[in-house]
């Protein structure tokens, strides 16, 4: 007997609008043409503020294939980005800085630690799992803070941006923005493939009907393990990626407050969705960056529009800009 396995965000629908296909090809012609074409006082500050806004989008990206498909609400995940970061921060400090090594370790360590915490996380549900991993963020936090030969609370300073096999192909902020935008469209691209797949089916089976999959023979520990360690292991790209951009690297990347804020980036933008969390992204930081310019308690500002999108944006920028189409 076959066995259909559907969920309402991933049920076979009809194809989308031809506007919401486009979005992504439109989305990243439109990113990759901004700095050319705005002017040269401008283009810098482009580079720099669209980079943070697509590194973040990759985190949130990587928390939305556990929180929105799969219903594992994930308080610590900025300790991935902590990871990926310090790996790349501490191959520079011991000259070791190449992509070619420092890429791989990255993701290696993110994977590992992801394996390891996940193992353990995944037997809990509701505020245990939360809690759970909140602790096990905070356990990575203090343990960077407690690094003292690496900067410690003080952050370190890497001494130069990654080399490509020995050469120094990414010194040029711009050529490193590019790199970002590609990153975070093949992230985007593998996320929509997996999500489409029998795997990510079933993985959104399990956030909705966890007893009925398992009584249909699915292990769902060993499915939402697999799911949280590909979460961790891209978020620990974007880590990697971060630290190169900023050249600079605090055990503030892996603080219950980051992970809150890439949390409200998915709840914003639209769980679930995959378009969600780029838009959340750019909305969060976009925010930040002008109430920051005019408010010194911007904070409270950005509050009342989380309490505003909560109150009259249920289902996030992407259902409101996406009405006729269902989400991913």
């Amino acid at each position: 007997m076959t066995v259909e396995i559907t969920s309402g965000a991933s049920a076979q629908t009809p194809a989308a609008p031809w506007r919401r296909r486009l979005a992504p090809i439109g989305f990243a012609v439109f990113v990759a043409a901004l700095p050319l074409i705005t002017s040269a006082d401008m283009s810098a500050f482009v580079v720099t503020l669209g980079s943070r806004m697509m590194l973040f989008a990759i985190a949130a990206l990587s928390l939305d294939l556990i929180l929105g498909y799969a219903g594992m609400v994930s308080f610590g995940h900025a300790a991935f980005i902590g990871l990926g970061a310090y790996t790349a921060g501490i191959l520079d400090a011991e000259g070791f800085g190449d992509v070619t090594i420092g890429l791989p370790l990255a993701l290696g360590v993110s994977a590992l630690f992801a394996a390891a915490t996940g193992y353990i996380s995944i037997r809990t549900k509701g505020a245990a799992f939360l809690m759970i991993t909140l602790a096990f963020g905070e356990m990575a936090f203090y343990l960077a803070n407690s690094l003292d030969e690496f900067g410690g609370s003080d952050g370190l300073t890497l001494n130069d941006r990654a080399t490509v096999a020995g050469a120094d192909l990414l010194s040029s902020d711009l050529t490193f923005y590019y790199v970002i935008l590609a990153c975070l469209v093949l992230v985007f691209l593998f996320l929509q493939a997996v999500v489409a797949s029998r795997f990510g089916r079933v993985l959104q089976g399990t956030k909705e009907h966890p007893m009925r999959m398992a009584a249909l023979g699915y292990n769902v520990e060993r499915i939402r393990l697999t799911a949280y360690v590909i979460a961790g292991t891209i978020c620990g790209l974007a880590g990697y990626l971060m630290a190169n951009q900023t050249e600079f690297i605090s055990p503030e990347l892996m603080t219950w407050q980051t992970s809150g804020a890439l949390m409200f980036m998915v709840i914003l933008g639209g769980m679930a969705t995959l378009y969600g969390p780029v838009l959340g992204a750019i909305a969060i930081i976009g925010l930040e960056n002008v109430l920051s310019g005019y408010y010194e308690h911007w904070p409270l500002l950005l509050g009342g529009i989380y309490l505003l999108a909560a109150l009259f944006a249920r289902g996030g920028v992407v259902k409101l800009m996406f009405r006729d189409a269902r989400h991913d």
